[in-house]
């Protein structure tokens, strides 16, 4: 199982969704990839491993995250 460290470098570089308020990711020195809500960004980050990562961005691909349709 990978570690997860959630130190977040203050020099992280976040890169923001096309929306000034949509999501922001940055690739943390630590390997891990940190994903905040541009809107606040003093808010709470969620800390992703590189395979949680993968897995969440293969998901989002495959429409797993799409809403149902009626």
């Amino acid at each position: 199982m990978e570690q997860k460290n959630r130190e977040i470098n203050p020099d992280a570089v976040w890169h923001r969704s096309g929306d000034t308020s949509g999501v922001e990711v940055a690739f943390l020195s630590s390997g891990n990839i940190g994903l905040r809500n541009g809107g606040n960004p003093e808010g709470p980050v969620l800390i992703f491993t590189p395979g949680e990562w993968n897995a969440f961005v293969l998901g989002a691909k495959d429409g797993e995250f799409n809403r149902p349709t009626v």
